[in-house]
């Protein structure tokens, strides 16, 4: 890639960043441009679809995710990770309005450009609430994708001003329905 063109690539990113966190993974791609201010040539030349240009967005920080919880999982106990590596997720998903919807819609779709890396956090997480299932720290009952969506779940509260002041509590309330078995401090 030449020099221009990876300084192009880099600055759009960086604006569509900004403009998706303020306004939604529905804003316009003609706002992204004009923002960044390059033509919509430009941006669709980079990115010729939206999922295109929110998957190099968003693909980063699903591997920060993914990686987390190989951090997670082989430095803390069972329940710990689970949680904090929980905690890590829904913080991301509140930060992207609507992510969560295409997050959703990516998994069922092997052709999404959004696939693989929404497939790899669902997995990550999956094995951490295996792990602690494994040590008698998590329900039983519960599965990946039960875990994923209550991230999704999580997320859209704080998204929604009437719960934004109780997500916390909220959060609390969810993490120890999933965890069958907590310490004294955690209670």
């Amino acid at each position: 890639m030449r020099a221009d063109a990876k300084h192009n690539y880099s600055h759009i990113l960086a604006t569509a960043r900004g403009v998706i966190a303020e306004f939604g993974t529905d804003a316009s791609m003609r706002d992204i441009a004009r923002k960044a201010d390059v033509g919509l040539a430009t941006l669709f030349r980079h990115f010729p679809t939206r999922e295109a240009l929110l998957d190099a967005l968003l693909r980063e920080s699903l591997e920060e995710l993914t990686a987390a919880a190989a951090t997670l999982q082989a430095s803390t106990a069972p329940d710990v990770a689970l949680v904090s590596w929980l905690r890590e997720a829904v913080a991301f998903v509140r930060l992207y309005s609507g992510v969560v919807t295409l997050m959703a819609a990516a998994l069922s779709d092997p052709n999404s450009a959004l696939h693989v890396s929404c497939a790899n956090l669902r997995s990550a997480g999956t094995r951490l609430l295996e792990n602690a299932q494994a040590h008698g720290m998590a329900e039983k009952e519960m599965t990946g994708s039960d875990l994923f969506a209550l991230i999704a779940a999580l997320g859209w509260l704080g998204d929604q001003s009437s719960f934004a002041s109780r997500s916390e509590y909220l959060f609390e309330v969810i993490s120890n329905a999933v965890l069958s078995v907590r310490t004294p401090r955690q209670q």
